[in-house]
């Protein structure tokens, strides 16, 4: 690319110590500068071939850069501050309130029975009328009291799951189940609660898992036909093992976007994952299973990766709860490594609580390792006294939250005034500057790591193992240089700056999940797959923080759009702040859950015989 330096002038950037954060501040907001139209179908092929010629594929690739403002705001920019590889975080200045501090040695069955005495009490008596989501506590409770079994609910899912891919849904929720494999685990959960020994609250609840953490006995194909053939799944991931030790019922690998790269949930091999609440709507990604399996009632829960938004994104779209922890707080151990330095597992879950039960299962292997300075502790937070939290500050950069749609706007300050009205706490106004810098440095970053991990692997197949869309994504990604990559981690240095800046004066940043709702599945990108910039932009927008910067995230269902999707609101947390967001996350349900809809494809597991 070095002919074409001198044709691109980058952006000088001031020191980051003079960047003026308060809300009066006159930095510039600079919307997505995305210059790309769909594609699908033939074009996206046209588009490969021609991104794939020797002649004119790297000249086509740096005009893309240039008009996409990927030159200017990093390639050829001048930052000053030197480049920050890993976000390493202290606990300095942390403290939350109204948690019960875990020893992080105690196995996973026993942190679950901690976990429980933080739990409130059923919201029964507030559901009698509304839409119900069964939860982790509610399949303990019904398979203790003799109402139901793991067998019977296995069954139950086994039969919902071969609805779904009738011709008139063809929801492509998984890549891989085996049904004797689930039978045998729930038959096991059976016996153990027939005997009165039933592990935790979790044995026999069913959890699905998207097929970019390995699972045995499913290869682990990260929504490919080839990944599993050069990297086989030998053994359970860190946090399966941790939920096996519990009692819990792995049903199968999900669906998920192509090696994680998009944002649609339009996979080509193994079909595009439709919304429930409108299946002629995406489900996002690249979690896209997960969340959407979780939306249709088939599991209370469901482990993702985020990569880039890529577990609050779909459960954002799809109604759910998505959270994703401080970088480190949960094992990576068994996850396909496509971007080490941005992503991390996640839980979907269709309730603050049961998010809170699966965290508690998983979290904290890794204090061990890390300096004794750098460790925190683990905490759980009492969701019975979420309401007694006191003087919470939101930091609300208004330039940004309002790049969104006029529902999602609407409806995410109407929760914000709910909390302030039911809880007295405030919003302060902030300005977060260099956002669509941000969101290109991840993108470079997250490229480079891909591409970096994929790239002996990609040595040994033929293009056409690999799908439309992902050829173009990876092109892409193969086109950023090491100077690229450097001056990335140099605005990750700067974002970590303002964003330690902005919490000294408030405990939480608060912004919708994503710029636009589910939007419309198109047909011709089934085989291909779509290139949507603009869509996926708009998808990512809110969400880099949280895998750039390494901060806890989540996201929770705030109310509906005019046409009834889904709207989520996010809470990004100071480093280790999890306690405090599941706080807010669950303050926000208590105030919404009667409002809440239920999908056009769901299935109900716990029903009556």
């Amino acid at each position: 690319m070095g002919l074409f330096h001198f044709q691109s002038r980058g952006k000088i950037y001031k020191p980051a110590a003079e960047i003026n954060l308060r809300a009066d501040s006159d930095e510039p907001y600079t919307h997505a500068n995305v210059k790309a139209p769909r594609v699908a179908g033939f074009l996206v092929k046209i588009f490969v071939w021609i991104l794939e010629s020797w002649i004119i594929g790297p000249a086509v690739l740096y005009i893309l850069k240039k008009d996409n403002l990927v030159h200017k705001l990093v390639s050829f920019a001048e930052i000053p501050e030197s480049p920050m590889f890993t976000a390493t975080h202290s606990t300095e200045g942390l403290h939350e309130q109204e948690v019960t501090c875990i020893d992080p040695n105690l196995s996973p069955p026993e942190r679950l029975k901690e976990a429980m005495d933080c739990l409130p009490a059923s919201l029964e008596t507030t559901l009698e009328t509304g839409f119900k989501r069964w939860t982790i506590q509610d399949f303990s409770r019904a398979y203790s009291s003799g109402e139901t079994t793991p067998i019977k609910v296995a069954k139950r899912f086994l039969a919902a799951l071969e609805e779904s891919t009738a011709p008139h849904l063809q929801m492509s929720f998984f890549i891989a189940y085996d049904a004797q494999e689930i039978l045998k685990q729930a038959t096991e959960s059976t016996l153990r609660y027939e005997k009165g020994t039933p592990i935790s609250v979790l044995d026999g609840v069913l959890i699905a898992v998207k097929d970019e953490i390995d699972c045995m006995p499913y290869p682990t194909t990260g929504g490919t036909k080839w990944l599993h053939k050069a990297r086989p799944c030998t053994e359970d991931a860190a946090c399966i093992k941790k939920l096996r030790s519990c009692g819990a019922i792995f049903v199968g690998k999900t669906n998920m976007h192509e090696l994680g790269a998009g944002t649609s949930g339009i996979n080509p091999h193994y079909g595009p994952t439709r919304n429930p609440y409108n299946i002629n709507r995406v489900s996002g990604g690249s979690s896209s299973g997960s969340a959407a399996t979780v939306c249709a009632g088939l599991c209370p829960v469901a482990l993702g990766v985020d990569g880039g938004g890529s577990v609050r994104m779909p459960a954002a779209l799809c109604g759910v709860v998505g959270f994703k922890p401080t970088s480190g707080r949960f094992p990576t151990s068994g996850v396909i490594p496509l971007n080490w330095t941005v992503g991390i597992p996640g839980i979907l879950a269709g309730t603050v609580e049961d998010v809170l039960i699966v965290y508690a299962a998983i979290a904290n292997d890794v204090a061990m390792f890390r300096p004794k300075s750098l460790q925190p502790e683990f905490n759980l937070p009492q969701l019975k006294s979420s309401h007694l939290l006191a003087n919470l500050k939101f930091a609300k950069y208004r330039k940004w939250f309002n790049d969104s749609s006029a529902d999602i706007q609407s409806c995410c300050d109407n929760a914000l005034q709910l909390l302030s009205k039911h809880y007295g706490w405030k919003t302060v106004d902030v300005t977060i500057p260099e956002i669509e810098e941000m969101r290109l440095a991840h993108y470079v970053t997250i490229g480079s790591e891909s591409t970096t991990y994929l790239a002996t692997h990609l040595e040994n197949i033929s293009h056409g193992e690999l799908g439309w869309d992902a050829r173009v994504a990876l092109k892409v990604y193969g086109s950023f240089s090491s100077r690229d990559y450097l001056n990335a981690q140099r605005i990750r240095n700067r974002q970590m700056q303002f964003h330690k800046e902005i919490f000294k004066s408030a405990d939480v940043i608060v912004t919708p999940t994503t710029g636009v709702t589910a939007y419309p599945l198109q047909r011709d990108a089934f085989s291909t797959g779509e290139l949507d910039y603009i869509n996926g932009a708009a998808l990512v927008r809110f969400s880099i923080a949280g895998n750039f910067l390494g901060l806890p995230a989540i996201t929770i269902l705030a109310g509906y759009d005019t046409s009834g999707m889904p709207i989520g609101l996010q809470f990004i947390g100071k480093p280790w702040s999890e306690a405090t967001l599941l706080h807010l996350a669950y303050a926000v349900q208590a105030l919404l859950i009667h409002s809440y809809r239920k999908p056009e494809v769901f299935y109900d597991l716990l029903k009556t015989e």
